[in-house]
């Protein structure tokens, strides 16, 4: 090979090799499709901190909220695709969306899937001066007043809007719903009686219900939470079985973004995610936290879709 052709090589793969030794050299924006104070939120900025941390380049939490976090999700899908600008995607705009309603980006091929940060169960919280200490209390208190009980969610078709359809079709019970743009101020009207329930996230209430602002009733998953709900019981488990759903936050970037970069930011989150103080600080907020491969959490995005679609035309769920 003659020493034109080689130099004609190494400049055609610099770029290549050179993607991940010098990512990040500026800000990176990891975009939130919720209002600082939710689930989302809260752990997109400790992980946001941990990579700064690692990268010595600030990672910089955008919150973009409104219409259960799809203008975000559109917008990172929009994006350049260099590494620049990530998402903490949940399971609402990344699996639940696509099932509702005609959206402006596609789920699958506009974003590359790159870790599994977190999954936890929801809670059914209620505001405390509701005479009611138990979910069967709930259930009576409800069929004595048709009607007349509210519950709260961060919009059409996010997971609180789902938990509840879901359990309002297993009980018989007519309630009202009451849709936000994000847990922040759902949580706010919820403590103040506005709204009498929702089943919120743990990260979003814990700190609520550990200082009595709001009365968990049960968890949604099919196994009870820690950080502090052990003695919380599960749907299922208080006369409802089968009742099971469990939400989940996860990174991604723009389709098209070089694999290199997507590789890299892969590490270092679940090394991020392997921490002593991040594990502490998931586990106060019942948080189990992820990991894994791209391949292998892309593989449980598709499944998750395929999952919730079942789920929504089984409830006959449509966007409001």
């Amino acid at each position: 090979m003659t020493s034109f052709r080689l130099a004609l090589l190494a400049l055609l793969t610099f770029p290549i090799f050179a993607t991940a030794q010098t990512y990040p050299a500026r800000p990176v924006r990891m975009i939130v499709g919720f209002p600082p104070g939710g689930g989302t939120d809260i752990l997109a900025r400790i992980v946001a901190q941990k990579l700064s941390d690692a990268w010595k380049q600030q990672v910089v939490v955008e919150n973009r909220p409104g219409a259960s976090a799809t203008i975000a999700a559109s917008l990172v899908a929009r994006s350049v695709d260099d590494g620049y600008v990530l998402s903490m995607g949940q399971l609402t705009p990344n699996a639940i969306a696509p099932a509702l309603q005609k959206l402006q980006y596609d789920p699958v091929k506009d974003f590359a899937p790159i870790v599994l940060v977190g999954t936890s169960p929801n809670v059914l919280v209620v505001y405390p001066g509701l005479p009611v200490r138990t979910l069967s209390e709930l259930v009576a208190h409800a069929k004595a007043q048709p009607k007349s009980l509210t519950y709260a969610s961060s919009g059409a078709g996010s997971l609180q809007h789902i938990a509840a359809e879901l359990f309002r079709s297993m009980s018989g019970l007519n309630l009202v719903h009451v849709p936000f743009k994000g847990s922040g101020q759902a949580v706010i009207d919820l403590m103040s009686g506005q709204v009498d329930m929702n089943f919120d996230s743990i990260p979003a209430t814990i700190q609520h219900i550990r200082s009595g602002k709001l009365r968990a009733l049960a968890v949604t998953a099919a196994k009870r939470a820690g950080g502090g709900l052990e003695s919380v019981p599960t749907i299922a488990e208080s006369g409802y079985p089968g009742y099971d759903l469990t939400t989940w936050w996860g990174l991604f970037a723009p389709a098209g973004t070089p694999t290199d970069v997507l590789e890299r930011v892969n590490a270092d989150t679940v090394a991020a995610l392997r921490a002593g103080d991040v594990r502490e600080r998931f586990a106060s907020l019942s948080v189990e936290p992820g990991g894994g491969s791209r391949a292998e959490f892309a593989d449980y995005v598709r499944a998750e879709i395929a999952k919730y679609d079942r789920i929504v035309k089984q409830l006959g769920i449509k966007a409001e």
